[in-house]
């Protein structure tokens, strides 16, 4: 059986709570952590439309910088709706399935393509709760 999905399986630290993770996104995240989200199957291309530029992300780690608070916060709403998937789905390449889905619901966009904003992940969030609880499939 499959270990329970973790948060900080995604972003290279597990929280201790939430104001633990808060802290975390003020503080910043290392740029390697971007590398994790990709070895859970999230593509290059992905995580640079909802997290940070590929030219960005080239120059912080030249600067030897974390993350922004904000580069941060985009990845861990990202880990945390793609941890949240794989719970609802039991399964991360379902999970990625669905998120890279398009749906008419939500303008024939996939639900991956709205977590670059806080309003969009709160959107997807519901989404899957609605698919967990068996009313929005």
């Amino acid at each position: 059986m499959a270990a329970h999905p973790n948060i900080g399986d995604y972003i290279g630290v597990t929280p201790k709570s939430q104001f633990d993770l808060a802290e975390i996104v003020e503080q910043g995240l290392p740029t390697e952590t971007v590398a994790l989200l990709r070895d859970k199957g999230l593509t290059f291309s992905e995580v640079s439309e909802i997290v940070i530029s590929p030219r960005t992300l080239q120059h912080r780690r030249a600067r030897g910088e974390h993350l922004s608070h904000e580069e941060t916060d985009r990845l861990v709403r990202l880990a945390r709706i793609a941890v949240l998937a794989e719970e609802v789905f039991g399964d991360r390449e379902k999970a990625l399935g669905w998120l890279r889905s398009q749906d008419e619901r939500i303008g024939n966009r996939s639900p991956l393509s709205l977590l670059h904003t806080e309003s969009g992940g709160r959107l997807v969030e519901d989404m899957l709760w609605q698919i967990d609880e068996g009313v929005y499939v």
